[in-house]
């Protein structure tokens, strides 16, 4: 059983990974946060990436996430997807190419918002659906990012780190093998997360809306930590838009010191830009949501007052913005914690539903299968 490196406390849903538990982030921030940062940076060096964003005097920015980095000769990037050789810049990720891996992901799929969105329901029929109900038979384009902007210790797609394990793929590959498709009805831009290779993302999104027609169902949807530069991001959601599709922003804690704990990196942008994407889209179709969010259930750390926090701020944009609270399932550097406590889900969710109208609950099957001892 870990216990806190600060208090002394111990409980199986503290984890080691972290050293610290939520109470001494909230009530010692200073000393919890140095204890959690210099565990990411250990865990970070595995991979080789850099472990805090890289603030070089003289260096080259990079603005396309909030990390900032501002990156000196023979260094890289916080997100390893870019860095500077030569007095120069260089990237692997571009507007004509990107790093990543795609496969064909039979609807309805695992996605997180299919309980509201055209693939799931239906919804937007005839304009932004195939069928009026569930298109079961088509395909949703997954495309897995490489590379992020967060370092999230509980990453259950963690192989995103491994950059050499990606391929260089074109907006053009990807934009000729979903127009020799029809089954394939949304991409889906995920990961890792899609900020370190907005530009990509956004001119491939482009390239497939101009060339499908008005007669061809294609969805552009996104799902990310959210903290792209801001400008890019309302890009990039007006692709959603446009298409039928919708962004989901991963919320992952309220509290900022919890928050970089978990994710190494602080929230302030993802928070403004989820209230940028409302402000400027969600009004535009509200019968199918251009906007969502979820939050993952971490044991201990993602409590009752942290999902109602959210679930406050999200209201008080509408509180109509559908809401996935998502069972955690021990990954990555912290498979030390247990399947969330059954009694954790239940309480966040009447937390949620305080605020807001449309909440569910997703990885049910987790609970079950804890019952039954197979996680």
């Amino acid at each position: 059983m870990a216990g806190c490196t600060l208090c002394g406390a111990e409980s199986p849903t503290i984890s080691g990974a972290i050293g610290v538990c939520r109470g001494c982030l909230l009530e010692r921030p200073e000393q919890a946060l140095e204890i959690a940062l210099n565990n990411h940076a250990a865990y970070r060096s595995e991979f080789g990436l850099p472990p805090r964003p890289p603030k070089t005097p003289g260096g080259k920015p990079c603005n396309l996430c909030a990390a900032g980095c501002v990156i000196g000769e023979g260094e890289a990037g916080y997100c390893g997807i870019r860095g500077v050789r030569g007095g120069k810049m260089w990237s692997l990720s571009g507007g004509d190419h990107g790093l990543l891996d795609y496969y064909l992901d039979p609807h309805v799929t695992n996605c997180c918002n299919a309980w509201f969105c055209p693939a799931g329901t239906g919804c937007g029929y005839p304009s932004f659906a195939v069928r009026d109900g569930p298109e079961v038979g088509y395909y949703n384009l997954a495309l897995f990012f490489y590379g992020c902007s967060f370092s999230c210790l509980f990453c259950q797609n963690w192989t995103h780190k491994v950059l050499s394990r990606g391929r260089r793929v074109s907006a053009r590959e990807l934009v000729g093998l979903t127009l020799g498709n029809a089954r394939i009805t949304c991409w889906c831009w995920f990961g890792g997360s899609a900020e370190p290779q907005l530009p990509f993302a956004i001119n491939a999104s482009r390239l497939l809306l101009e060339e499908k027609g008005g007669g061809r169902v294609c969805r552009v949807c996104w799902e990310w930590n959210g903290d792209g530069n801001s400008v890019l991001v309302k890009r990039a959601a007006e692709a959603s838009l446009l298409s039928g599709g919708n962004v989901k922003f991963d919320l992952k804690a309220f509290n900022q010191p919890v928050h970089l704990a978990l994710t190494g990196m602080d929230n302030e942008r993802t928070f403004r830009n989820f209230e940028l994407v409302y402000s400027e889209f969600f009004n535009e179709r509200r019968g199918n949501p251009v906007l969502g969010a979820t939050t993952l259930l971490v044991p201990h750390y993602v409590d009752e007052e942290e999902v109602e926090q959210i679930a406050r701020f999200i209201a008080s944009l509408d509180e109509e913005i559908p809401y996935s609270l998502l069972v955690f399932h021990p990954d990555f550097k912290m498979r030390d914690i247990p399947v969330t406590p059954e009694r954790q889900v239940w309480g966040c969710y009447r937390a949620a539903k305080k605020h807001l109208k449309n909440v569910t609950v997703g990885n049910l099957h987790l609970l079950t299968m804890w019952r039954l001892g197979r996680v």
